[in-house]
């Protein structure tokens, strides 16, 4: 059996470093908000070359204190797309505003320019760009669009870390970039938790009082905040994920390449000419995908779909009043796509097994 994802491989080969980092912080007394988080967020920081990094506790939460920091409230129209995760969608929700949702490249699966600019009216405020399956949205067209209506742009970073637009890691184009460290990612903690970065010092101030409840100093309130604060065991894990994220991301890369160089039959994923691309996700599409994810499973390889109804089509969402057949690129991707086996621990020889079995299944030579 090949599975479509492990976790445990990856900690056995840190298993030493984070326990002995999980004792330290337990030792410590201190569990929230204490020297675990205010290192880790100076680490994350200096990782991306921005002044700020702010721990909160989940990858939702960061893009909802994003906005909320910037600004944006009920009635606001924030511009995404319905090619995400669910949770990108929340977090506008959560602060009131009204998720405005988009078509996608095709090729890249992330915002199209055009479209955000088609979707912009009076009541625009924001546009959040998701950063999809570890490939960069085309930011250039995307920062102008936003400097052009004076819009909030904010970097959803979630499948991202570490990625790059040219020769910028993604989260530090728009005013704020906006991360999750839900364990699966590129570097997941042992548990949820989140940050958003940023070079504006206000934002950050706003940042840190609303992730606790709004508070200057202990029981003074500012503003309405939440309690949304990265934990101190967390951000020990973090620390530890931080110092070996370029090398694994080297390693996805490496799975990536074999499978650039040896599948056959069937379409597979671009990245953007002149970014790096972290493969959160490895992504392929095909005209007969449920058929060719049966047919894997039957052969014991694993595989997934990110994601098969896109937002607009969730019954959750219905009264967005988008109906099949309004984000064309989005819905055909939706029918189409197929993530392969990618993790730490996935050997060359069964990436090559999946080539191998998807080019029987295809009939490629």
């Amino acid at each position: 059996m090949i599975p479509f994802n492990q976790l445990k491989p990856l900690h056995d080969l840190i298993a030493d470093e984070i326990n002995v980092a999980l004792l330290l912080a337990a030792d410590s007394g201190w569990y929230i908000l204490g020297p675990e988080v205010e290192a880790f967020e100076r680490e994350f920081a200096a990782y991306h070359g921005v002044s700020h990094a702010v721990g909160v506790a989940n990858g939702t939460d960061a893009i909802e204190l994003a906005l909320r920091a910037g600004g944006i409230g009920a009635g606001d129209e924030v511009i995404t797309v319905s090619h995400t995760a669910l949770a990108t969608v929340a977090a506008i929700e959560a602060t009131g505003a009204v998720p405005v949702l988009a078509d996608i490249e095709p090729e890249t699966f992330t915002l199209c320019p055009d479209a955000a600019r088609a979707a912009i009216t009076r009541r625009t405020r924001a546009i959040v760009a998701v950063h999809l399956y570890g490939g960069a949205a085309d930011m250039d067209s995307l920062l102008a669009l936003a400097q052009a209506h004076d819009l909030l742009l904010i970097e959803d970073c979630a499948q991202a870390h570490g990625a790059q637009y040219q020769e910028r890691k993604v989260g530090t184009i728009g005013q704020l970039g906006a991360f999750s460290f839900y364990p699966t990612k590129n570097m997941g903690a042992y548990g949820d938790g989140g940050a958003v970065i940023t070079n504006d010092d206000a934002l950050a101030d706003k940042l840190r009082k609303l992730r606790n409840y709004g508070q200057s100093s202990r029981y003074r309130h500012q503003s309405r905040g939440t309690n949304s604060r990265l934990d101190e065991l967390q951000a020990a894990v973090l620390r530890v994920k931080l110092a070996y994220l370029d090398e694994l991301n080297g390693r996805r890369r490496g799975i990536a390449a074999l499978y650039e160089a040896n599948l056959t039959g069937v379409r597979k994923p671009s990245a953007r000419a002149g970014c790096q691309h972290v493969y959160h996700l490895y992504v392929i599409r095909d005209a007969q995908r449920d058929q060719l994810m049966r047919e894997l499973a039957e052969r014991g390889i694993g595989t997934l779909i990110h994601y098969p109804v896109p937002v607009h089509l969730q019954e959750s969402h219905r009264d967005l009043g988008l109906g099949e057949g309004s984000l064309p690129q989005t819905e055909r991707a939706a029918r189409e796509i197929l993530s392969l086996p990618l993790y730490i621990g996935l050997s060359d020889d069964d990436a090559l097994r999946v080539c191998e079995a998807i080019a029987q299944l295809r009939g490629a030579p």
